[in-house]
């Protein structure tokens, strides 16, 4: 399948899927998304394909959040239908593929990056890796699940800190927190991944499908995906939202009301 946004590439079994909007810093949009969900298909419905890995374009940057220029035109309603699509097509699906599917995170993933990440059954991160959930800086909260898997990874506590000031956090601060399994030199990077995903796709698939269905559904609801996808376009139809995201845009401090 030809693809505008990703590139895709299948080797000894592993789906590469690499996001290539390098002078955009890969960051999502509404054809990102729907490319990914299309790749993750691919995933699924691909017999010759055992696992996967999602990674950017580029030394720079993993995913550095989402376009923010379509956010401008948004209200409550738009902002959660947003966020309900983008689970449904790629980040839910991530999490519930039955073959592992694996971020390779080579440089910034910020916001809907990170969560894109988190998604993903585990993380092996470059070096020069950084994560964070700076929605609060636009007016908003994360969308993509990023309240609820960064909180079943880190604990509550490291959760609240990180989504309510917005702080970047570095690939070794990641490791220590248990949210990311191994931190690598860049060179390495996708070598690393492919090196622990050629041991698993040694492994019975439907016994791994299995330990993935499982694991997943440890004390597990979509409760709270629901919740947030309700609370995050809730934040459309404010003041503040519009005003981060065109502070944003316009390179400036944003002056946010509570309104």
């Amino acid at each position: 399948m030809n693809y505008q946004t990703i590139l895709t590439l299948l080797e000894n079994n592993i789906f590469i899927i690499t996001i290539n909007r390098p002078d955009k810093l890969n960051a999502l949009n509404k054809t990102v998304i729907e490319e990914l969900g299309a790749a993750i298909n691919e995933v699924y419905n691909n017999p010759e394909i055992k696992s996967a890995i999602i990674t950017g374009a580029g030394e720079k940057s993993f995913v550095a959040g989402a376009d923010i220029s379509e956010f401008l035109t948004l209200d409550a309603t738009a902002g959660e239908a947003l966020a309900r699509r983008g689970q449904e097509l790629v980040f839910d699906k991530i999490e519930k593929s039955p073959k592992p599917i694996i971020a390779a995170v080579n440089g910034f993933a910020l916001g809907g990056g990170c969560e894109l990440a988190l998604a993903c059954h585990f993380i092996i991160a470059s070096e020069q890796a950084k994560f964070g959930q700076p929605e609060v800086n636009l007016g908003l909260i994360p969308g993509y699940g990023g309240t609820q898997r960064l909180t079943q990874l880190v604990g509550k506590n490291r959760a609240m800190q990180y989504i309510m000031t917005g702080e970047i956090f570095s690939a070794n601060d990641a490791l220590q927190l248990g949210m990311v399994n191994k931190v690598v030199v860049q060179t390495e990077l996708l070598n690393e991944a492919k090196k622990i995903l050629a041991i698993i796709n040694t492994k019975a698939p439907l016994a791994i499908a299995k330990v993935i269905e499982t694991i997943n559904n440890f004390d597990h609801t979509h409760q709270g995906y629901d919740y947030e996808i309700k609370k995050f376009g809730e934040c459309f139809s404010t003041e503040d939202a519009k005003e981060g995201a065109s502070a944003f845009l316009e390179k400036r401090k944003a002056n946010f009301k509570g309104k």
